[in-house]
């Protein structure tokens, strides 16, 4: 098949042939061919998406898994009540703001319109209006979506360029359309508005940050900071597979950008490549290396990206080790792409230690959270259980509770424990006296926990953590709440207990109102499930270690 090249780097200047080359695109489309287009982000692959075969033939093409949706491609906002039902008032608002431009809104599928190939048998669809006037206008003469995922082949990083697609796709498709470099680089951002709040399905040329000043508070999908296992089904391209890989692996090297050179540097060996910015290319001499731009420029980091990993498939270097931007503005997707291309495959180049010490009262879920912490990464001090191991090995703490409670320790050196609870709890100041003297030893054994240097980021569980000081040891506090009613109900059925005295022991203890204005985060659990909650808290948690991690490398600096 003769792949047809249509050059509309320039429609500014005279108009002559630009019309014909436009129809003669659109007709491609129509009659059921697979069209080459230019977007402000990647190049992508485009099909009638009302012809499923048509569209079946982009997955034959890219080598692409029909389990993977592709986004429906529209000229305009006035295109989606063709294809979406029950479209809620925020996608106006968001299509008002945003369109044309790198957002994709995931909305619910219109029956029997659009296609089941295009969605993947899921009720929703990927709606996208892009910036790129050329193809609008391709799309307006066709008169017809067009389901347009990267031109790339299956696994590639994407194209940037209608020569990259050139080389992905010539002979596969009927056409492409050169509409000259692309200006974003990385993929629209992926917006799921079918929950509440709005779920970021895949970071891309709309930061986030630009999103909430808009509409508040986004969750993240789990999938974007981890690989989808087995069995997940995606909900939007780029969720699931191994996706923008050159042939050699990958090794991404996070933190402080001097930090991370300086890791790559301490690992790279002769033959390797590497991915770096601009103010560390002198280091890697005697190594290919692409560059990314400056440190600090993220639309050129994101415009980059994709062809640095691209170019190095025409290379023979045995592994690459890329530089990644933080996670503020376009660093959030631009990461995304190289952590996908490492299948993620990370190295932290920054070694500060991350502290989140954790309180709340009864069947908030500290339990849950402290999972989500465990599943980071991280180690998990539980107050509570290092006081009861010091009972009966620090000599110090024994000796001062010895001196100020006579008796509760037996000639053998055994500790009465329920003679010591019958002294303390039956007189407030008796009990001020105890958490004194605790306290006082606690906080330099939890100190010295702290220095384990198998781990980057710990937990703190402390009923008592502000009480105590060792909220001073951590670099940040949650505190986790809850609703009333759910946290009688989960008490009674984690302890089976009754009602009454579900609510009787929750009376006893400080209100939610005390841990939120004294912590510096709240985690509120109102899901139905502890599994739920653990991954809300998995994703709360990511953020807050990157943050923190951010903070500390800007203070560094």
């Amino acid at each position: 098949m003769q792949t047809l090249y249509f050059d509309l780097r320039d429609t500014k200047g005279p108009q002559k042939g630009v019309e014909e080359k436009i129809s003669a695109a659109a007709k491609i489309l129509r009659d059921g061919g697979l069209l080459g287009i230019p977007t402000e982000t990647v190049y992508g692959l485009a099909a009638n998406g009302l012809d499923p075969v048509a569209v079946k033939r982009i997955f034959e093409a890219k080598g692409r898994p029909q389990d993977n949706p592709l986004i429906l491609t529209i000229p305009g906002q006035q295109w989606l009540p063709r294809y979406c039902r029950d479209i809620p008032p925020l996608a106006y608002v968001l299509a008002r703001k945003f369109w044309p431009g790198p957002l994709t809104m995931i909305l619910k599928c219109r029956t029997d319109v659009v296609p089941s190939i295009i969605t993947a048998g899921l009720d929703t669809v990927a709606m996208r209006c892009p910036a790129h006037p050329v193809t609008a206008a391709i799309i307006r003469e066709a008169g017809v979506p067009v389901a347009a995922p990267s031109a790339n082949t299956s696994g590639r990083p994407s194209c940037t360029t209608a020569q990259d697609v050139l080389e992905d796709m010539d002979g596969k498709i009927e056409g492409v359309v050169d509409g000259g470099p692309c200006s974003v680089g990385v993929e629209s951002t992926i917006l799921d508005l079918t929950c509440d709040p709005p779920r970021l399905l895949r970071p891309g040329g709309l930061p986030m940050e630009d999103l909430e000043r808009l509409i508040g508070h986004i969750d993240v999908d789990k999938a974007v900071t981890r690989a989808l296992g087995a069995g997940e089904q995606p909900k939007a391209p780029g969720m699931k597979y191994r996706h923008y890989a050159p042939k050699a692996p990958v090794t991404v090297v996070t933190g402080a950008p001097d930090k991370s050179a300086q890791e790559i540097l301490r690992r790279v060996k002769p033959g390797d490549g590497v991915i770096c910015f601009d103010e560390y290319v002198h280091l890697f001499s005697a190594q290919e290396v692409h560059t990314l731009g400056p440190s600090g420029d993220k639309l050129a980091h994101s415009q980059r990206v994709f062809d640095a990993l691209r170019t190095f498939d025409n290379s023979a270097v045995k592994e690459i080790y890329a530089q990644c931007p933080d996670n503020r503005g376009l660093g959030l997707a631009v990461g995304n792409r190289l952590k996908k291309a490492a299948g993620f495959h990370i190295v932290e180049a920054d070694s500060a230690r991350v502290v989140l010490g954790l309180t709340g009262g009864t069947g908030a879920g500290k339990t849950s959270a402290l999972r989500a912490i465990e599943s980071l990464g991280g180690k998990v001090i539980d107050c509570d259980a290092v006081y009861h191991r010091m009972l009966e090995t620090d000599e110090g703490l024994r000796e001062a509770i010895h001196t100020t409670f006579p008796g509760v320790f037996s000639l053998d050196g055994r500790l009465d424990r329920k003679r010591l609870g019958e002294e303390a709890f039956s007189d407030k100041d008796r009990m001020a006296q105890l958490n004194s003297i605790v306290y006082q030893f606690m906080k330099p054994e939890i100190d010295r926990l702290l220095a384990d240097e198998n781990y980057r980021l710990f937990a703190i569980d402390a009923i008592n953590l502000l009480e105590s000081g060792v909220d001073q040891l951590c670099d940040k506090t949650v505190a986790i709440t809850s609703p009333l009613e759910l946290r009688v109900r989960r008490i009674m059925a984690r302890d089976n207990i009754s009602e009454q005295y579900a609510r009787l022991r929750i009376s006893a203890q400080k209100p939610d109102e005390y841990y939120r204005s004294k912590c510096d985060h709240e985690l509120n659990n109102s899901a139905d499930t502890a599994e739920a909650f653990e991954a809300e808290a998995r994703e709360f948690f990511e953020r807050l270690v990157e943050s923190i991690k951010e903070e500390k490398a800007h203070g560094e600096q």
